[in-house]
């Protein structure tokens, strides 16, 4: 039996467009303000009726801050930081879940106690290991004081000093972050919901652990990596911190720190029309990707029958 509650319809339908107009409200300033002339932008309260100069400051934004460019490196960035971390996860838990071996509890367990470290903790390792990730090697050199044995070997004073960077890379961005304790968690505990009938079934086809894995257990898990695609791509392209200390070139940076050259310094014009331009084109990768997986990332999180 469906009871008609009109009063509680209101004061639910009252809320949720509350909520709505608050969540929605930048976003229209910034389309309004996008609009505006530098004079009417400049106004205390500025005009909220839209203006007719919303494509010169697109153009103005697009130019000025080499938007194609730096929204082609973040769109690549979170591409491949997205397939990364799906790929790896997937591998993870599938070792955990159906290979029996020693200690892989526990490594488990380690994995997923590295949710509990602040991106800052982990910030300046990572940074020394992308700097030179033939570091550990250079130090096992070191330690094992092999230049000496090298020298007397070949008769020469040689030193080895081995160094490869992945500053201002597409490698740089991407390989750090593509290690996912999140992820590597929600598809092991999807795989431990998979009936234990399938992989016995596999088994007596005579199907290898990686056939079981590419015929079955990846199919199942498409709804799942739908969801995890919307998550990990706006995670990835909404990167800050990382893109600002690994790049350098201006041609590697991403759009998010791009922005900052858009935005009015103290002795500049402020041209807030041509930065909120900015920041809507910006915007827009993310929100087409989410709008096109809208369908696909809903069902992945409420969906129950696998």
């Amino acid at each position: 039996m469906v009871e008609k509650t009109p009063l509680l319809d209101f004061f639910t339908y009252a809320f949720l467009m509350l909520g709505i107009l608050i969540v929605g409200f930048p976003i229209i300033y910034s389309l309004i303000a996008a609009t505006q002339t530098l004079e009417d932008v400049s106004k205390i309260p500025m005009p909220f009726i839209p203006g007719n100069q919303f494509f010169v400051n697109m153009k103005e934004a697009w130019t000025r801050g080499d938007l194609g460019t730096q929204i082609l490196n973040s769109f690549i960035m979170a591409s491949g930081i997205t397939v990364g971390k799906i790929g790896v996860s997937m591998i993870g838990a599938f070792s955990i879940v159906y290979f029996d071996y020693r200690f892989r509890k526990i490594a488990f367990a380690s994995v997923f106690c590295t949710l509990m470290l602040p991106v800052e903790v982990r910030i300046l390792p990572t940074y020394e290991m992308a700097a030179n990730i033939l570091s550990p090697l250079q130090a096992i050199w070191n330690v094992l004081h092999l230049d000496g044995l090298w020298s007397w070997v070949s008769g020469h004073d040689i030193v080895v000093n081995l160094n490869w960077s992945l500053l201002d890379s597409y490698t740089g961005l991407i390989l750090p972050l593509i290690a996912s304790a999140t992820c590597t968690f929600l598809f092991r505990q999807f795989f431990l919901t998979v009936p234990e009938e399938l992989c016995e079934a596999a088994k007596l086809d005579g199907a290898s652990p990686m056939m079981f894995f590419r015929k079955i257990l990846f199919p199942l898990s498409k709804t799942n990596i739908a969801a995890l695609v919307v998550i990990e791509f706006v995670y990835g392209y909404n990167q800050y911190l990382w893109p600002l200390l690994i790049t350098t070139n201006p041609k590697m940076t991403t759009a998010v720190i791009g922005l900052q050259n858009l935005i009015p310094q103290a002795d500049d014009l402020p041209e807030w029309n041509v930065a909120l331009c900015g920041t809507l084109l910006v915007l827009l990768p993310p929100v087409l990707v989410v709008l096109f997986m809208q369908r696909w990332f809903v069902k992945g999180l409420i969906e129950k029958e696998k």
